[in-house]
């Protein structure tokens, strides 16, 4: 059976920007992932965070939709209107946390999907304390 591991928005900005401090860190995770054949998941909600990073480099934008649309260990997971309502409560529950409406989406697809594993440099995930950050 094929492990899944959820990708954030964090993650793939560094993976995609050579630039960024996590980038050597990014690559040997992914490649090492691949070797598992491990499935990507994703929300319509990271890939707008990922997308509208790059949107100044149309070049990079365009390897987003790519990314997405012809790797076939990617798959980005619907949003339904229970998921929302799930975020907005965790967003209410954790107000002490400086967590984004991303953020609690993520965390509730998570959940639904039974996911542990997740690919992130965001301190928020580590905060939350549900998940394995793979590193």
């Amino acid at each position: 059976m094929r492990r899944a591991c959820f990708l954030d928005s964090s993650f793939w900005i560094c993976l995609r920007d050579e630039q960024e401090r996590g980038h050597p860190r990014a690559r040997e995770i992914i490649q090492r992932l691949g070797t598992e054949n491990a499935l990507l998941v994703v929300t319509p909600l990271i890939l707008a965070e990922t997308h509208a990073y790059f949107c100044r480099a149309p070049r990079r934008a365009l390897q987003i939709l790519d990314d997405l649309e012809n790797n076939p260990v990617m798959r980005c997971e619907p949003l339904f209107p229970a998921d929302q309502e799930a975020a907005i409560r965790l967003l209410r529950q954790y107000t002490d946390k400086s967590y984004s409406f991303c953020d609690a989406f993520s965390f509730v697809i998570m959940r639904r999907l039974g996911l542990r594993r997740v690919l992130s440099f965001d301190e928020h995930f580590r905060q939350f304390g549900e998940f394995e950050i793979v590193s």
